[in-house]
């Protein structure tokens, strides 16, 4: 067993050990809107549950160079957010809303999406997903950056107020995982599907 002290190493280097190790991670398209009604697309795979009653989910956005990224300026400033699962199916044209554009171009004109209206908030979502999420935000938490050669983050925690499901995916109130076919993130360039699904009963 190798053991290596954070502080040891770079951020780089440290960055390079959690996200290969901590796989698969879901990955979450996220959609906002800024000031000047640019709508904002990105996927992020700092990314998970916070809690079901109510529900709430959690993003992370990285500091490059210690700036706020458009996604975290903008949720700062509206308060809201959409969260869709990336799949199969539109995980090539997200990959290409990863592109680095000034605020005011959209990353979503960019990659061919396709909008469609929010119900509960103003931030609009996209037609590709199979599922989306309107979401409020509750908290934010700016995290690290405190260290010279530490970028920081921003966490994020927002409420779900209205699901979207397509009825493809959808039955007596649970999510087929398969027709879902959600992708997640490794290291690097790398994704991985599904693949196979075993149960494992829970003790009592």
């Amino acid at each position: 067993m190798i053991s290596i002290h954070p502080e040891d190493q770079s951020e780089r280097d440290n960055y390079k050990l959690l996200i290969g190790t901590i796989i698969p991670r879901p990955v979450a398209f996220v959609t906002t809107c800024s000031n000047q009604g640019i709508v904002n697309g990105a996927p992020f795979s700092y990314f998970n549950i916070v809690s079901s009653n109510p529900p709430m989910v959690s993003i992370a956005v990285q500091r490059p160079n210690g700036r706020l990224k458009d996604t975290a300026r903008n949720i700062y400033d509206s308060k809201e957010f959409v969260v869709h699962i990336v799949d199969e199916d539109n995980v090539a044209a997200i990959n290409k809303t990863a592109a680095s554009l000034p605020p005011d171009e959209s990353e979503i004109e960019l990659a061919g999406l396709s909008q469609v209206d929010s119900v509960v908030i103003q931030v609009p979502g996209i037609k590709e997903a199979k599922v989306r999420m309107e979401c409020r935000l509750v908290q934010a938490i700016p995290l690290g950056g405190t260290q010279e050669g530490m970028a920081g983050s921003d966490l994020f925690i927002g409420e779900v107020v209205m699901f979207h499901i397509d009825q493809s995916i959808y039955e007596d109130g649970r999510i087929d995982a398969r027709e879902l076919n959600a992708v997640s993130r490794l290291a690097g360039n790398n994704y991985a599907k599904i693949g196979d699904i075993f149960s494992i009963e829970r003790p009592k």
